[in-house]
């Protein structure tokens, strides 16, 4: 039985993977270390380098979900190594997260024998930096307006770049969201604030960058990310309290304006499908989204 060594994502497997994925024009958030290493426990997530390529695997109850390969590696070969172990798991062969152009290659390699779908609650929303700090114009008056009354209300507030002397306030900040927004009895906010709090915990060692937002001397907000190519920064986290008017909006402004100036484009991940989040992430216009397929053998259901 032809089984792919396939095994957990450590820290010290960062560099090798990176260097897979360095050098990448795909511009979706989960192509960055610190978004694999951290939800890998939560969707059993594993990695292996197949034909000198670097693949993913998915497993949601014995049924395997794969990257395309990654790499300069023999792509169709890795690929080839998928299917095959799917024949012997008996499971459809799937293939997610996949860019047009990879889409494309998998047809070139495979004519006509897979399918796919682009599931809209999954695309990445991404914006021009420099409209979201300069919030210039009549489309962003209102996020314009909302960060002048934040100003108003809060004269003493402040903006830092996370570091070991705040970093633990925003853990406790990151408690106290947890335990307003009910998160215990949501299994997937619970997941998410996991992530947000070990984003926290492991800032360095995953090489994010932070911001922190204080007024009235206390923490307010906070937000992580990491570049996923050299023209895109990704934000993985941004929390700030809903009664603090503003506070989103400026934790937002705020850390482009001193963190992620110098990438035109900035990935503010997808909206899950949640209509709120979806409104909310439109009204920043964004310049265009990352469409994310699923392809699957024709005569296999996703």
């Amino acid at each position: 039985m032809m089984e792919i060594p396939f095994k957990r994502p450590q820290l010290e497997d960062r560099q090798e993977i990176l260097s897979f994925l360095d050098g990448q024009k795909y511009r979706g958030c989960e192509r960055t270390f610190a978004n694999i290493y951290l939800w890998a426990r939560f969707y059993d997530l594993k990695w292996a380098r197949v034909e000198d390529t670097l693949v993913f695997r998915m497993n949601a109850d014995g049924r395997y979900s794969y990257t395309y390969p990654a790499g300069d590696g023999d792509r169709k070969a890795a690929v080839e190594q998928i299917m095959q172990e799917c024949r012997e798991a008996g499971c459809p062969v799937r293939i997610h997260g996949m860019s047009k152009e990879e889409y494309e290659e998998l047809e070139q390699y495979f004519p006509g024998m897979f399918s796919v779908e682009w599931p809209r609650d999954v695309e990445d929303y991404v914006y021009e930096t420099e409209k979201l700090i300069c919030l210039s114009g009549k489309k962003y008056h209102g996020k314009k307006n909302h960060i002048n009354q934040f100003k108003a209300a809060h004269p003493d507030w402040s903006y830092e770049t996370l570091s070991d002397d705040n970093v633990e306030e925003c853990f406790q900040m990151a408690l106290r969201w947890r335990e307003f927004n009910g998160c215990e009895g949501d299994p997937e906010k619970n997941k998410e604030m996991c992530v947000a709090l070990n984003s926290l915990r492991l800032h360095k060692e995953l090489e994010l960058r932070g911001g922190v937002l204080r007024a009235g001397g206390e923490v307010i907000a906070f937000t992580l990310g990491e570049p996923v190519s050299e023209d895109t920064f990704v934000v993985h986290i941004e929390k700030a309290y809903a009664d603090v008017r503003g506070a989103y909006p400026m934790i937002n402004q705020q850390f482009l304006e001193h963190e992620v100036s110098g990438y035109p484009y900035v990935n503010r991940e997808d909206d899950t499908g949640d209509e709120g989040l979806r409104q909310a992430k439109l009204s920043y216009h964004p310049v265009f989204m990352v469409e994310k397929g699923t392809a699957v053998l024709r005569g296999e259901n996703i």
